[in-house]
């Protein structure tokens, strides 16, 4: 049982990881380009657009975290 759920974490981080890597530009041009062409009225919308750039801030600040780990050892 605890494997699985140790799994499981190392999972969700490998996937934050790479959302964050992969599609942080892709999200913030189509929110940036979005956000010059409409007007926000829609709550949907600007969830949306939060929980994107709150995935690649995850992300990012993982990385980071992983990265001093390396750089200090």
């Amino acid at each position: 049982m605890f494997k699985i759920i140790s799994n499981m974490k190392h999972f969700v981080k490998y996937t934050l990881s790479w959302v964050s890597n992969n599609l942080a530009i892709p999200f913030w041009t189509i929110g940036h380009i979005h956000l010059m062409t409409t007007i926000y009225a829609d709550i949907h919308e600007i969830v949306m657009s939060l929980g994107m750039n709150l995935i690649v801030a995850a992300g990012f600040i993982h990385d980071f975290i992983e990265y001093k780990k390396t750089k200090t050892q």
